[in-house]
């Protein structure tokens, strides 16, 4: 037996049990402009890219995701398809936790929820002693002062 176009589009008889996958609209940000993917991936696969990669790691590394998501971001961007959108978010996630694994796994450094408390009080006698006389210090007195100074009629112009 078919079905009606009012069968099909009737919420209440379209299975519940789907697998399609969606995007969740709090993830979209992830996906960044498909341009980015190309340029990592011809950057990755420059010869500077490849020296870089030689020097940091000691053997070229795998460039071929950068491929995918360009691939994938293109198929999102054309014919918003899920899937592809999909897999680019999940590559940035799993991107994103590799670079942030050295702090996560961080046990050195105390994490802090606030600043401490006397974060701005004065520096010691020492210090401001032996920084009262640069450059920076001389423009925070005349700022403290609120001493404007005088345009000069000089200016440097590049043509």
């Amino acid at each position: 037996m078919s079905q009606t176009v009012a069968d099909k589009t009737d919420p209440e008889n379209t299975p519940s049990d789907s697998t399609e996958p969606t995007i969740n609209p709090d993830e979209k940000w992830l996906i960044r402009d498909c341009e980015v993917y190309k340029d990592e991936y011809k950057e990755c696969t420059s010869f500077r890219g490849r020296f870089h990669q030689y020097f940091i790691f000691g053997e070229p590394q795998d460039c071929n995701q950068w491929k995918k998501d360009y691939d994938n971001c293109c198929k999102w961007e054309s014919s918003k398809d899920v899937k592809a959108g999909v897999a680019v978010i999940e590559s940035e996630k799993k991107r994103r936790l590799e670079r942030l694994r050295a702090h996560y796994r961080n046990d050195t450094w105390k994490k802090r929820d606030a600043p401490p408390t006397d974060w701005d009080k004065p520096l010691p006698e020492w210090m401001a002693k032996r920084d009262e006389n640069t450059y920076l210090a001389q423009k925070a007195k005349e700022m403290r002062e609120a001493k404007t100074e005088e345009i000069s009629d000089s200016f440097c112009t590049i043509m």
